[in-house]
């Protein structure tokens, strides 16, 4: 019995879309990561880019469990000295760049690397209901129904 392992040319990358709208978060984002990581896939090979494309519409519809709307902050460095920002996640998804919350929690649950950051440009997230991706036809993955806590509950 031999190990398969799968070559970059045997890879078939189907695209998927997701409506975020209501979702939480972190159970998203885990969801999209194992898509665009292919491991969800019989095939899945860990040093080939055999994930999906993944399409996220209504980013700035998620949601955020507890406090952490308010109270999660987001640091970033200038470069310069002293130059450490924060920007809760309240602050960002009501501004101009709401999609950024999940975007960077896609990213910080992948594992670094050059692999990595091919995968992730297979992900496109989009605040909006509108995406231009339709002449690829993706599929709609219906997240909400997959767990009854992946939707946040009043």
């Amino acid at each position: 019995m031999k190990t398969y392992s799968a070559k970059p040319v045997e890879v078939d990358k189907k695209w998927l879309l997701i409506d975020a709208e209501g979702l939480v978060v972190g159970r998203v984002a885990a969801l999209i990561v194992t898509r665009l990581r292919g491991k969800h896939k019989p095939m899945y090979t860990p040093h080939i880019d055999c994930g999906d494309n993944v399409v996220v519409v209504n980013a700035d519809k998620v949601v955020l469990t507890g406090n952490k709307r308010a109270n999660k902050t987001y640091y970033w460095h200038t470069g310069y000295p002293g130059g450490i920002k924060e920007r809760t996640a309240e602050k960002i998804l009501d501004g101009k760049f709401p999609e950024r919350v999940l975007q960077k929690a896609v990213q910080r649950m992948m594992p670094g690397g050059p692999l990595s950051n091919q995968q992730l440009k297979n992900l496109r997230v989009y605040s909006g209901a509108e995406h231009p991706h339709e002449a690829q036809q993706p599929v709609a993955l219906d997240v909400a129904s997959l767990n009854s806590k992946n939707v946040r509950r009043a």
